[in-house]
């Protein structure tokens, strides 16, 4: 039951939002946010001690098919509800700073989106799963579409046809798993689409190798890895913040949960022939996200490329097949999460204040700004892998287990420590230090609401980066079952 609260309590609050206005659309988005965050908080302390059993939940669907409405939590997926509860109030939050046209009708569609986010993570029933990846891309299409900047128009349609096209292509490698199945257990169906009769079948070397790529090539869009990522910059820059802080801080990790929990389970041997060019491709982002990131003036973009780079890590490794680089995807994910919003809340930040997001326009701006200042360096140093932050143990992880493949491609790969330290900290240079500019003498200091953004971001990062156990410890089970169901 607390299940099922915990999936449609957004969407219920997105619906009543339409009868509210002023003030009160804002407490309702964020006080249903926040009873949303409290409750998978509660969730995840009773996982730990009684596990998953009690928060699984099946019913037939559409019976004469044998689709099921079939939800549920393990150790992987209950992180990424947690990241994403914890984050779309902080995301809300950082919404109110602005002026949108119609808020009743932006914040509903952050919350129905919240919705489509969690029944992603959730679902354990390929048509459901894939119902809900489509549900997710529609409230960011008119989110980035109606209140973008002025490429919106031709930027979200590129974004749309990319998600689209990748999807269709990922329900058809569903429907052909959905036909080699026999029925479940208590159904007079023909065929099953759960997930647990997807992991049983025993497909050939040939069938899982084209198998592989109609599936992955979803999941390759949306984090995205090279070269299936044109779509990602401009969406990134072009979208309202709110709306890029839910593409980049939490939209991405459906492609690295897809594949963990759907792709590397279900055809092994097409992972296994694959692996190879796709960790190829992999690190070939990691290196091309940091040499276009050196390159960029607008901070939006920069940002965007930088993601572009990490991503790349986090899917090197887990095709690395390490239980390492395994479960550093796990960590990095939340560590990218919480750096990559706070990131992009601070390029939204110092563009209120000044009007620009050009680094050649800025510069000098720490000097009336020390809590911006402060809040921005934590972020930044966090996504440089610092230790004692989470980007630092999340990339030590990766790092490990791509090595652990390959030396060679683990020696390339370390590389983004040091070109994200070359731009991130040329960001910042160029922005916070340096020779003063226009602004440096006019602009204000971060506002408590603003700072109710920055504290919980910052806490999570020493959180990761000090205990990391505490959340590697609720992913292991996981990882360890994908890991063994790779390798039967």
């Amino acid at each position: 039951m607390l299940t099922a609260v915990l999936l449609f309590l957004p969407l219920a609050a997105a619906l009543l939002l339409h009868f509210t206005k002023g003030a009160t659309t804002r407490a309702l988005a964020l006080g249903a946010t926040l009873v949303e965050f409290a409750l998978a908080a509660f969730i995840a302390i009773d996982f730990t001690r009684h596990g998953s059993s009690a928060y699984n939940l099946d019913y037939a669907w559409v019976q004469s098919a044998g689709i099921n409405f079939h939800i549920g939590l393990d150790g992987l997926s209950l992180l990424l509800v947690l990241l994403t509860t914890f984050l779309v109030p902080l995301i809300l939050l950082a919404a109110f700073r602005g002026n949108y046209e119609n808020p009743s009708a932006f914040y509903a569609l952050v919350l129905f989106m919240q919705t489509g986010l969690l029944g992603v993570f959730m679902s354990l029933d390929a048509f459901l799963f894939y119902f809900f990846w489509e549900v997710a891309l529609i409230p960011i299409y008119f989110l980035a579409g109606a209140w973008g900047g002025e490429r919106r128009i031709a930027v979200t349609l590129k974004f749309f046809l990319y998600t689209v096209v990748g999807s269709l292509l990922m329900l058809a490698g569903f429907v052909y798993l959905y036909l080699q199945t026999g029925p479940a257990a208590g159904s007079l169906a023909a065929h099953s689409s759960e997930l647990s009769a997807f992991y049983k079948l025993r497909l050939s070397a040939g069938e899982q190798s084209w198998l592989f790529w109609l599936i992955f090539a979803a999941f390759a869009v949306k984090m995205p890895i090279f070269p299936f990522h044109t779509w990602q910059p401009d969406t990134y820059t072009e979208a309202p913040a709110p709306a890029t802080m839910l593409l980049a801080g939490i939209m991405l990790k459906m492609g690295i949960y897809g594949t963990l929990r759907w792709l590397l389970p279900i055809v092994p041997l097409g992972v296994s022939q694959w692996q190879k060019p796709v960790i190829i491709l992999a690190v070939i982002g990691v290196i091309y996200g940091a040499l276009i990131a050196i390159r960029q003036r607008d901070m939006k973009r920069l940002i965007a490329y930088s993601s572009l780079s990490h991503v790349g890590l986090m899917a090197a490794g887990v095709f690395s097949l390490t239980q390492i680089g395994l479960q550093g995807a796990v960590i990095q994910m939340l560590a990218h999460g919480v750096n990559v919003v706070g990131m992009f809340f601070v390029a939204d930040a110092i563009e209120r204040r000044t009007g620009t997001r050009l680094l050649p326009d800025l510069g000098g701006l720490t000097r009336r700004t020390p809590l911006l200042s402060v809040c921005f360096l934590v972020m930044l140093l966090s996504t440089v892998a610092l230790p004692l932050t989470g980007g630092f143990v999340g990339e030590f992880l990766l790092l490990a287990g791509i090595y652990e493949y390959s030396a060679w491609v683990g020696a390339v790969a370390g590389l983004t420590i040091i070109f994200s330290a070359v731009y991130l900290l040329r960001l910042f240079q160029r922005t916070m230090l340096g020779p003063d500019s226009s602004f440096s003498a006019t602009i204000t200091d971060l506002t408590g609401g603003e700072l109710a953004v920055f504290v919980p971001l910052i806490v999570l990062v020493f959180w990761l980066g000090l205990f990391p156990g505490t959340f590697l410890h609720i992913s292991e089970p996981a990882v360890s079952s994908i890991l063994s169901a790779v390798g039967r």
